[in-house]
């Protein structure tokens, strides 16, 4: 299992309808690569946040530092 490998099967692995040995394979590979892990938390996270439909507050700085990141990110990106 690697990266790219993982990525393929994070969809089915969120939607929980793997079977028992490729959720073995992905268990194991994100006990190993911390990147991985990171993607598949805060995928599942943000999928349970926007399912949930909750307004979180959220200090005014805050919200404009992460405003402006995610400005700067599309900007660059060339899609805004």
């Amino acid at each position: 299992m690697n990266c790219s490998n993982f990525l393929i099967e994070l969809t089915d692995l969120l939607d929980e309808v793997l079977d028992a040995e490729m959720h073995r394979e992905l268990d194991a590979h994100m006990a190993a690569c911390g990147h991985c892990k990171v993607v598949y938390v805060t995928t599942r996270k943000t999928i349970q946040i926007y399912r949930d439909n909750q307004l979180y507050d959220m200090a005014p700085e805050l919200r404009e530092k992460l405003e402006a990141a995610i400005l700067l990110k599309c900007k660059q990106s060339g899609r805004c």
